[in-house]
């Protein structure tokens, strides 16, 4: 048999990877599955070929998959295997960020809420119950992609072992040494482990671990030979990688929508191929942070829904000048493939979408908790109510007559992310984390007070990403701390699953207010695909005139949050694969403030 095995590794000797005994040098480029719908997998996945990519790079979110402790979920748009089949199948080779941290603008980096149970535990440690929860995890993730290894038939070239640790506090080096050991028992010793950092002494001091190939980070227009000479500090031979070349950058709401000229990213891309340098594109395509996945950063700012990072493929796929200036660079260094560009998708206007007032959180509460309350002196967080996501429901009652303006407030800054404030049912305002600490409300003793907090989004990035959600200190009226909450975690997207408003016709309304519709209110509607055209559903975009803020769901699929009121996103992406033509679109919208319907 003189077939060659299946190989990969790295020659020292000649500064380069090693593939089935020859030298090779990728091109690659970021796609995180889990931001693009399954259905359009395929599609994405032959544009990056097309662009001339040898490789892809994607990030496993471990709270993705494990979103409760100990119950797994890799079917549908979690199934990372058969993302890996599809990769193999459209030949493109698979670089794997394993994690168990990934940072990547996703809620805590990937890691799972539930770790927080331990309050006291560093995250990305030693910390025994850290390590417990991470090999208890590893041995769920590895053994599955231990077949799709390159020397088993696979894609997988090579294991990104952690994320940019040399930025972490902990500088743990323990820590690291057990997920190298970890890593090596389930993969076997011939895959090629990897760090990623940095690219400068500073980062890699705390990043790099002999045994983990040490690879650096950068963005386009820097010095390129100063880079990789950062990289040589760690390893001195071997080939020279660029883990995470930026062609665009993230966007926090509040913030200008970030734009990275072509030119710019082409100029510095042709200087790493030049010196025969590896690159990965990061993000080749960036996609979207559905449902409440997107990250947030210090000083508190959260992430959009969208994370189209303007890439070189849209958040909906398409072709853009910058991925076609990207492909020529890459053509001059290796040969494009053969064949068509799949194109741009179409997309249809489906025109206006009428909404009716089903009911405010609180007239539907009964729906939304079916449990009903805990009860407890003190506020309790998301953690502890063992919710993680979307909203919880706090209610006291007041402990006084507010007649006059008082100052209800949140003296340690608890309010983790945002809360709508109302009592019986008035809007009194809102509380924002490193924002607005506090606001007057009126109202007689004995009246509820009620506060919805929202959790935007958890700290991916730095030393906080151990970020409690909920009220995480107490709460003053006067000075005076409010007790004996009934705390209401809402399970809002099973109630919407369950059509909620099929439940509300005998809901009591209260239209004597002309304020009421600004207390945080449930709409629904229904968009009917027009028949007799051609190939719809197509994909769609949503708009939002009028409204503020708030969560939208189509047949029950979270799309994400709306926040045109702080922009910089003001339209939501809607895959074509959520809608239907045969039977009318549901449409859920939860406007937490302010909507254009005054009835």
């Amino acid at each position: 048999q003189n077939i060659p095995q299946r190989s990969f590794g790295i020659d020292y000797d000649s500064d380069c990877f090693v593939k089935d005994g020859r030298p090779f040098r990728y091109v690659s480029g970021s796609i995180h599955y889990s931001r693009v719908p399954r259905y359009y997998w395929r599609d994405r996945l032959l544009k990056m070929k097309m662009a001339g990519l040898d490789a892809i790079q994607t990030y496993v979110p471990w709270n993705y998959h494990e979103p409760q402790l100990g119950m797994y979920d890799f079917s549908g748009d979690k199934d990372l295997e058969y993302f890996l089949q599809l990769a193999n199948d459209t030949g493109l080779l698979v670089i794997l960020r394993a994690g168990p941290y990934i940072c990547a603008e996703w809620d805590m980096g990937g890691l799972p809420a539930w770790l927080l149970e331990k309050k006291s535990i560093v995250l990305r440690s030693s910390d025994s119950d850290y390590l417990a929860a991470v090999e208890k995890w590893m041995g769920v993730l590895l053994p599955k992609m231990r077949p799709h290894l390159y020397q088993n038939g696979g894609p997988i070239i090579m294991v990104q072992v952690e994320n940019e640790y040399g930025s972490y506090f902990a500088c743990d080096y323990d820590y690291l040494r057990s997920l190298l050991k970890l890593f090596r028992q389930h993969l076997g010793d011939e895959v090629v482990l990897f760090t990623t950092d940095g690219a400068s002494q500073f980062h890699l001091r705390c990043g790099a671990l002999q045994g983990l190939y040490a690879t650096v980070d950068f963005a386009p227009g820097g010095n390129v030979t100063a880079a990789f000479l950062a990289q040589r500090g760690s390893e001195p031979t071997g080939p020279l990688v660029n883990s995470e070349f930026y062609t665009g950058w993230l966007d926090h709401w509040g913030h200008r929508h970030s734009v990275v000229p072509a030119q710019t990213i082409a100029k510095t891309l042709n200087e790493i191929l030049a010196r025969g340098a590896n690159v990965n594109l990061y993000m080749f395509i960036g996609g979207t942070n559905f449902a409440y996945w997107n990250g947030a950063n210090m000083p508190y700012v959260p992430q959009p829904t969208s994370y189209d990072y303007d890439a070189p493929l849209s958040e909906a796929g398409d072709l853009t000048e910058k991925y076609f200036a990207l492909r020529e660079v890459i053509g001059m260094y290796k040969q494009l493939p053969e064949g068509l560009i799949p194109p741009t998708t179409p997309k249809f206007a489906y025109g206006k979408v009428r909404l009716q007032k089903v009911g405010t959180v609180v007239e539907v509460l009964d729906r939304l908790s079916a449990a009903g309350p805990v009860k407890s002196t003190y506020p309790l967080t998301f953690v502890q109510l063992k919710q993680y996501f979307g909203f919880v429901l706090y209610r006291t009652t007041l402990p006084k007559n507010c007649t006059e303006p008082t100052q209800l407030s949140s003296p340690l800054n608890g309010v983790h992310d945002r809360a709508y404030v109302s009592v019986n049912g008035v809007p009194q305002g809102v509380l924002e984390r490193d924002k607005s600490l506090m606001i007057n409300i009126t109202g007689k003793a004995g009246a509820n007070l009620d506060i919805l907090v929202e959790n935007m989004g958890r700290v991916n990035f730095g030393r906080y990403n151990n970020d409690f959600k909920g009220l995480v200190s107490n709460l003053t009226l006067d000075q005076d701390i409010l007790v004996e909450w009934e705390i209401y975690p809402l399970d809002i997207d099973g109630a919407v699953n369950h059509d909620i408003n099929g439940h509300l016709d005998q809901t009591k309304r209260s239209f004597g207010d002309p304020l009421s519709y600004e207390a945080p209110t449930f709409y629904t509607g229904r968009l009917s695909i027009p028949g007799g055209i051609p190939d719809l559903p197509q994909d769609t975009y949503v708009k939002f005139p009028g409204w503020t803020k708030g969560q939208i769901w189509i047949n029950g699929f979270n799309l994400g949050r709306y926040w045109p009121a702080r922009g910089p996103q003001l339209t939501l992406f809607v895959p074509r694969n959520i809608l239907v033509s045969s039977v009318p679109n549901n449409i859920t919208v939860l406007e937490l403030e302010r909507s254009p319907c005054s009835t």
